[in-house]
């Protein structure tokens, strides 16, 4: 079963929200964005997110140090990077912090997967997150470049909401990342945030059919847990 990330909260009724709803996990941005939190307040947050849902930092192009001290001190439980971080900054990551990693990806042709084929080591994340690099903005890119295969195990993001479940499903990805898509007004929704849930765990309602993705990475990635 796909599993399913809430992303952007930064209000209390949000946190309220994903407690209903049950995600697996939800993101906190710390980039400049509108979802924009800061340390502080994500702590705050995080002290009311219910347990066993897991909570992810946003970052683009920051210091090691941070997403570091954010995940020692218990208020992230996974990175995900968003910028243009390479193998190299992971594994300087990996270096001062145990936190699994997630990497946002633009898929904008083939070789923007490819360029993850082969990599081993420190320098490669657990995940990729595949959207259209867009920041947010709730479009797709081509899913059909997903055909040849998706080196490691990866979200899906981009333009996915309610409606767009079912075929996001049917590539058959680890899970699925859903920001604007849970919202109305740019503000998260709860009928939507616990609609999205339960089409992502309910296949008759939510589907899953289709060819699955060929995985041209090796093994699978350790489950992102608190």
């Amino acid at each position: 079963m796909a599993k399913i990330k809430i992303c952007g909260l930064f209000r209390e009724e949000d946190i309220g929200f994903a407690n209903e709803a049950g995600p697996d996990f939800v993101g906190f941005v710390f980039a400049p964005s509108r979802r924009q939190v800061s340390p502080s307040r994500a702590a705050r947050l995080r002290e009311r997110l219910r347990e066993g849902i897991v909570p992810v930092g946003v970052f683009v192009n920051a210091p090691p140090a941070l997403a570091a001290a954010l995940y020692r001190d218990g208020i992230i439980a996974a990175v995900q990077l968003h910028g243009g971080e390479d193998g190299a900054a992971i594994a300087a990551l990996r270096e001062i912090c145990a936190a699994p990693v997630i990497k946002a990806v633009a898929v904008r042709g083939p070789r923007d997967l490819a360029r993850w084929e082969g990599v081993r080591g420190a320098a490669a994340p657990d995940y990729l997150l595949l959207d259209n690099g867009g920041g947010g903005t709730g479009r797709r890119f081509d899913w059909s470049l997903m055909d040849g295969g998706v080196p490691l195990p990866f979200f899906l993001a981009g333009g996915i909401d309610c409606e767009g479940v079912s075929g996001a499903l049917s590539y058959r990805p680890y899970g699925i990342d859903v920001s604007g898509g849970a919202e109305t007004g740019g503000i998260k929704d709860r009928e939507k945030m616990i609609r999205l849930v339960r089409l992502v765990r309910s296949p008759e309602e939510g589907g899953s059919g289709g060819p699955p993705v060929p995985r041209r990475g090796e093994g699978a990635a350790p489950p992102l847990e608190i």
